[in-house]
């Protein structure tokens, strides 16, 4: 009797596992494909993977067994994996039937060794019956040959290494006469105007220390991209104005600097030898963090001859990095180490008087101008709701501000201004902590989505081209909210009625790929023009199979001129 209930499970069993291996016996058929199998040092190519489901049955979106990923390889990493639409039925959920193909780009660093490399692959799926039950996951497993070419710096050769320097250094020169920077130079001006009756040896020290505050901020910058970019990060100048927490900061320190030029808070010190030390190393420490907050203001912009030493810069190995970025440091401090060498220059300058006070409340408007834009910005990349707390914390910043003003001054007793410090501090912490979310500030994107006017499309590579094989010209304007130039070139150019008239009297299709949150899509394109941020304009002409490139900063005739030549 024994034997026969054994005989009975062990059958049962059997059954179970042959109908587990029958259940399991489908099986997508799985390809591998690369967009293209030469790739520089330094670039980047699409993996595509396509799926081929049998018949009555699919595939359902999760993330956990429905992925592409690529073996551990130094030098090597894959990007975010791009999902298609799908099905979506009454729960919500996603499915994909008959086929499907998922995916990613794959980034090369400039580290790589030159020669054939060897990827494998990894494709995983779950196949479920069009009836309800799924089988287990899958893994499939493609080898990829690949061939590394060299990058900028040995296809370029030791001569024209000397002259991506040598932009890098005009570069960051001519990057002081972009509008991101002329809030702060502008109070820089002020400062020395103020000072100008001061000794010459003050000012030169000032100039030096500004100085320092810009070259030390871009060696910073150099250090956390370099880092970055051995992670496996894709990332372009500008980058960190792609993070809203960033932003939020930034225009935090701007309106606060805007309140002190209206005078709701001021530092002052009584008079004695030794307040006049500490206020000569406050004096030098603001003009430290000037610097800094001069490439914090200037990173959005490019500028001409900068565009192309970042997009060398950022395919270089570290070394090459620190370099190109201490020279685009040294270049915007240029002019402030001359006014060192030579302080005598700011006799030149107006003499200070009454007329300073309305210059520094209209610099003071000015920074609140810059302010509500980085709040335009804060709104394409966390959405109007979350906007509101922005600004509730700072009404909160600027009351604590207020009061640490009034009743925080040098000559207070301790205990007062202890007092004013530790209400203020309480306020504007306590605001923060119940309105601000960073969780929200760093993940929510895509909720200020940006709308288009006129005959503008949301930039597409197939779409493009789709029009190119079509002999159609396009246009595409890579551009940012936080990016000053592109901004002020749409203002006075792409978006004029008489330039917007020529693109439709040439029959041009015109792009814009807004890069205000981060996209690799955008990137990977970006970097294939050359470049390392935006603004980017590129015009696809008919018959012509190189794309034509504006410079960073642009005028009407220039894009008139490039219509000029279509056909």
């Amino acid at each position: 009797m024994k034997s026969i209930k054994h005989l009975a499970i062990l059958v049962s069993v059997l059954v179970f596992i042959g109908a587990l291996v029958s259940l399991n016996a489908q099986e997508a058929m799985v390809s591998v494909s690369i967009s293209e199998l030469n790739i520089q040092q330094g670039g980047s190519a699409e993996i595509a993977v396509t799926f081929v489901y049998p018949e009555d049955m699919h595939q359902t979106l999760q993330e956990d067994f429905f992925y592409i990923d690529i073996e551990e390889k130094p030098g090597f990493s894959l990007g975010e994996t791009v999902y298609p639409e799908g099905e979506v039925d009454e729960f919500g959920v996603i499915h994909y039937y008959d086929q499907t193909t998922l995916k990613a780009p794959l980034y090369i660093d400039s580290s790589v060794k030159t020669g054939s490399h060897n990827i494998t692959v990894y494709a995983g799926y779950q196949l479920c019956f069009d009836s309800g039950t799924c089988t287990m996951p899958e893994e499939v497993e493609n080898e990829l040959t690949i061939e590394v070419t060299p990058g900028v710096v040995e296809a370029a050769g030791d001569g024209n290494i000397w002259l991506y320097l040598l932009l890098a250094l005009l570069g960051g020169l001519v990057l002081n006469f972009t509008p991101c920077v002329f809030p702060v130079l502008s109070l820089r001006a002020f400062t020395l105007i103020r000072d100008s009756q001061d000794d010459r040896k003050k000012i030169a020290v000032s100039s030096l220390i500004y100085s320092a505050g810009v070259v030390v901020s871009f060696l910073i910058l150099a250090g956390i991209i370099a880092v970055l970019k051995a992670s496996g990060e894709m990332i372009g100048w500008g980058f960190q104005f792609q993070n809203p927490t960033f932003v939020f900061v930034l225009t935090a320190i701007m309106f606060a600097f805007a309140l002190s030029l209206f005078d709701v808070f001021v530092i002052s010190a009584p008079e004695s030898q030794t307040a006049s030390k500490m206020s000569n190393k406050g004096g030098l420490l603001g003009s430290f963090f000037m610097g800094i907050f001069a490439v914090l203001l200037g990173t959005p912009c490019t500028a001409p001859m900068l565009g192309a030493a970042l997009a060398f810069a950022f395919a270089q190995p570290a070394a090459m990095i620190f370099a190109m970025f201490f020279l685009i440091g040294i270049g915007m401090a240029l002019p402030f180490l001359l006014l060192a060498i030579k302080p005598q220059v700011v006799n030149k300058f107006p003499k200070p008087g009454e007329w300073m006070n309305t210059l520094k409340f209209l610099m003071g408007f000015l920074l609140l101008f810059w302010a509500i834009k980085q709040l335009n910005v804060l709104y394409y990349q966390i959405g109007g709701a979350a906007l509101i707390s922005v600004l509730y914390f700072l009404l909160a910043l600027a009351f604590g501000i207020w009061l640490i003003g009034k009743y925080a001054k040098p000559y207070e007793p301790i205990h007062k201004k202890i007092i004013a410090i530790a209400i203020a501090l309480i306020v504007v912490i306590s605001v923060g902590f119940n309105t601000l979310h960073f969780d929200t500030l760093s993940e929510n994107g895509e909720v200020g989505a940006n709308t288009l006017e006129g005959r503008w499309q949301v930039f597409s590579p197939e779409k493009v081209e789709e029009l190119r094989q079509q002999n159609i010209p396009v246009f595409i304007d890579f551009t940012a909210k936080w990016c000053t130039t592109c901004q002020t070139n749409e203002m006075t150019v792409l978006k004029t009625k008489d330039i917007q008239s020529a693109f439709e009297e040439a029959g041009v299709e015109i792009f814009i790929a807004d890069f205000t949150n981060n996209d690799k899509v955008i990137a990977t394109e970006i970097r294939k023009y050359g470049r390392a941020g935006v603004p980017v304009y590129v015009f696809y002409l008919p018959g012509e199979e190189e794309p034509v490139l504006l410079p960073e900063m642009i005028n009407k005739k220039m894009v008139l001129d490039v219509l000029d030549r279509i056909k």
